[in-house]
């Protein structure tokens, strides 16, 4: 079955952003997951900081399939939340 393009971004240049914001935001849970992206490793620093991540060690980084359904929704809510909060700012702002 072809994967229908619902979830198409409609800015394609949001893709790092968003990435940035979901393990942010899972570190902040103290969600154990590790950063897939080739970023600065800020995730990691910042989820060590918490507790969440071990620090450094980067052979025990695991993906988002260990997680339940309810903790990856909990983070894909945030994300809602936050850029549904940070629209209206924005919206606000230029009333």
């Amino acid at each position: 079955m072809a994967r229908s393009s619902r979830n198409r971004q409609v800015v394609p240049e949001c893709r790092e952003m968003l990435k940035q914001m979901k393990y942010e935001i899972a570190a902040e849970f103290g969600l154990h997951v590790g950063y897939g992206g080739g970023s600065n490793g800020a995730d990691t620093e910042f989820g060590s900081e918490l507790g969440a991540i071990g620090g450094g060690s980067s052979s025990r980084r695991a993906g988002w399939g260990h997680l339940t359904s309810r903790e990856n929704g909990s983070v894909g809510g945030e994300i809602t939340k936050r850029l549904v909060q940070n629209a209206e700012q924005i919206i606000l702002g230029r009333l």
